[in-house]
């Protein structure tokens, strides 16, 4: 990856159209990418609600592929405790640590414990998240919006504000959104508001951490199955959820996992500041 911190200035040259790739100076680079021992080798993730649903086909995919992993979560511990066996038999570290994510104080304690135990960070995935379905916004009264912010959104920016004094370049911070952050949805409105802040952040953090080398990127599911789901809505919804999609069905956790991948590793080094969008094939503008 070429150093970010000035303007890269080429020497002087001019070929006839539409040109001849060995007279390029300095040589266009072709060659793929090669990862013979894993594309997360060596590294170290902390990814926030990693016990189950998204975060955990992430933790699963990130230590297949050389990475030791970090879950934090809030009260599953029978999932988190899965989750880091199962992590375990890819022959990577794994360490759990529960606790809510919505207090600042907590967020520190997980980057403490990180540290100490692999002594250093390499990738953060931002994935925590709850939500409530109300059908009217007079229905959301202020201690469901600020626990939907806190473990949505604040847990997020706290989370980033810890991690960055330890990352170096080419490190990488993936937050995880949402469809709704882009068309809304009438009964999850906190939920969406609070997606719609971490698409803001994640583009405003990228272009401050530009010149460090550090990538800041967002992954914006559609309808997924996890347990958060199943914990939400009704019988009825639940039967059908994921139906309305152009795919007509919802995506599974490790449908969604190589996008993070994608973000964490090489094969997105010129990638900043943008946001995946793995949702069924619904076409989302930004």
């Amino acid at each position: 990856m070429e150093n970010t911190s000035k303007k890269t200035v080429r020497p002087r040259q001019s070929q006839n159209r539409p040109g001849q790739q060995d007279k390029l100076n300095p040589v266009s680079k072709t060659d793929p990418f090669q990862y013979p021992e894993g594309r997360l080798q060596g590294k170290t993730a902390i990814i926030t609600g990693g016990d189950s649903g998204i975060g955990k086909a992430v933790a699963l995919l990130f230590a297949a592929e050389g990475a030791d992993i970090v879950v934090a979560y809030l009260s599953e511990t029978r999932d988190a405790l899965q989750t880091q066996y199962e992590v375990q038999q890819f022959g990577r570290q794994c360490i759990v640590i529960k606790g809510d994510l919505g207090k600042e104080s907590h967020c520190s304690a997980v980057v403490e414990k990180t540290l100490q135990a692999f002594g250093q960070i390499n990738i953060l995935v931002n994935n925590a998240a709850l939500h409530w379905e109300e059908k009217n916004l007079e229905d959301i009264n202020t201690d469901q919006l600020m626990k939907t912010f806190h473990s949505d959104f604040f847990s997020c920016f706290w989370m980033c504000k810890y991690v960055i004094p330890h990352l170096k370049k080419n490190d990488s911070i993936i937050n995880t959104a949402s469809v709704v952050a882009y068309r809304g949805s009438p009964h999850l409105m906190d939920y969406s508001a609070a997606k719609g802040a971490i698409i803001s952040f994640t583009r405003s953090l990228a272009i401050n951490l530009m010149d460090k080398g550090i990538r800041v990127n967002a992954v914006a599911p559609g309808p997924v199955w996890t347990p958060l789901i199943a914990s939400t809505f009704s019988e009825k919804e639940i039967s059908t959820f994921g139906s309305d999609s152009p795919m007509k069905r919802a995506g599974m956790p490790n449908e969604i996992a190589p996008s993070f991948l994608f973000l964490a590793c090489a094969d997105s080094s010129f990638i900043s500041g943008q946001v995946l969008h793995p949702n069924g094939g619904e076409v989302i503008n930004g």
